[in-house]
């Protein structure tokens, strides 16, 4: 018992400073790329492809390594690791290039924040969640903490980058000293039949993996839904300040708002297993899909920053449960062993493929439609394959036990 809540803080401690160290980077990226980097929305959008490209390229070889390793951080240690160098990469290399070329400064780019956050993120979240089934802890407790950490760091993001944005990147190479000293001081034990099971992963049972039909229709649901809201939260920061009497003023309330809405978001975090767990994994998906649908629907429909703002507000309820869902549904439909490559490959992978497609027609449309009839487009094309996922996402086995951190394994 003393060992699962040293091993949940320090993971939870983890979570909130990787996450810190993230949203002071990256909250008002594409605010950075706008207002000092000047980019225009396509090129914006040929940014945010890259990015995708090199994520989706670690994600698979993240997967695998992770499942191959079981509960070694080594991975964790990787990501510590290079982020000891955010801030000057974004000040000293990232920068510069950008202005230098665009698709030079791209591709390194998207390299770095591929490997460190983009494809880091679901590495991590994986692992911790492998963690929190060993030491029987509730893993979206323990990520409510990563949502606390981008809020704190959102808070004051919007007024730091009024004054000079290279503050927010000196902050983050501070949080990223301290994540890696939380870092040196986790130890998993793992036993002799968990490390066989770790050692047992082959490409003939991901080649099993990927050939069941059910694992595709989950696929289909990440491509049609859960990738959009990815790509509706690309520009928006620019699309918000843009209602304010000054861009300014609008970077510093986008901040705040940015902030109120992960602090929401973590008090979900919190409650999401609960409301998983008692309607169900497939429910979950289906409830996620829908409020995305109507938030990104909504800030098209709705004039002026208060409306707006509450539609981006709908996101603290819809991110949580869709999280959890996810966990729980591959959890109860596959084998965990593959856990890693499930979340990785078959969520994460799938996101940024979707991602990498639709941000540069997403950016075209910006620059042509404008951003509220955009929206509406958008918010459409969720509906439409939320609802198809009604009928093709596979319901939980009856026999699945309803303790979040036990799962059960088929073939």
């Amino acid at each position: 018992m003393r060992k699962s809540k040293s091993m949940y803080w320090k993971l939870s401690a983890y979570f909130f400073f990787f996450f810190f160290t993230w949203s002071a980077s990256y909250s008002l990226f594409s605010i950075w790329l706008g207002q000092e980097i000047s980019l225009n929305g396509a090129e914006t959008g040929v940014i945010f492809t890259v990015n995708a490209i090199f994520a989706l390229c670690m994600q698979p070889l993240y997967g695998y390594i992770s499942d191959k390793i079981g509960l070694k951080k080594h991975i964790l240690f990787l990501i510590s690791s290079l982020l000891l160098f955010v801030g000057p990469f974004y000040i000293f290399i990232y920068g510069p290039l950008l202005q230098y070329n665009v698709f030079l400064g791209a591709i390194v780019g998207g390299l770095y924040l591929g490997i460190s956050f983009l494809a880091g993120i679901g590495a991590i979240e994986s692992y911790v969640e492998k963690v929190s089934r060993k030491y029987d802890f509730e893993y979206g407790k323990s990520r409510m903490w990563g949502s606390l950490g981008w809020a704190a760091a959102t808070f004051f993001a919007g007024q730091l980058f009024n004054i000079n944005s290279n503050i927010n990147f000196w902050i983050a190479s501070v949080s990223a000293v301290i994540l890696f000293i939380i870092t040196m001081t986790i130890k998993v034990e793992m036993t002799d039949s968990e490390m066989e099971r770790a050692e047992s992963v082959n490409f003939k049972q991901i080649g099993y993996l990927f050939a069941n039909k059910h694992l595709w229709f989950f696929i289909l649901y990440v491509l049609g839904v859960t990738c959009i809201y990815n790509v509706y939260d690309q520009q928006f920061p620019n699309y918000f300040s843009s209602t304010f009497s000054t861009v300014a003023l609008g970077n510093q309330v986008y901040g705040y708002l940015n902030s109120l809405q992960v602090f929401l978001e973590a008090g979900m975090m919190f409650l999401a297993p609960f409301i998983v767990n008692k309607i169900g994994a497939k429910k979950g998906l289906i409830l996620a899909g829908f409020l995305m649908a109507f938030r990104i629907m909504g800030s098209g429909l709705v004039i002026g920053p208060y409306g707006i703002s509450a539609m981006k507000l709908i996101h603290a309820l819809e991110l949580p449960i869709m999280l959890i869902s996810v966990f729980k549904y591959l959890a109860a439909n596959f084998d965990t062993r593959l856990s890693s490559i499930l979340y990785l490959v078959g969520y994460q992978f799938m996101s940024q493929v979707g991602a990498s497609i639709f941000s540069p027609i997403a950016g075209m449309s910006y620059d042509i439609r404008g951003f509220a009839n955009t929206y509406v487009i958008m918010g459409v094309f969720v509906f439409a394959f939320t609802t198809i996922s009604i009928f093709t996402l596979k319901k939980e086995p009856k026999n699945l036990d309803p303790n979040p951190n036990k799962h059960i394994e088929t073939a």
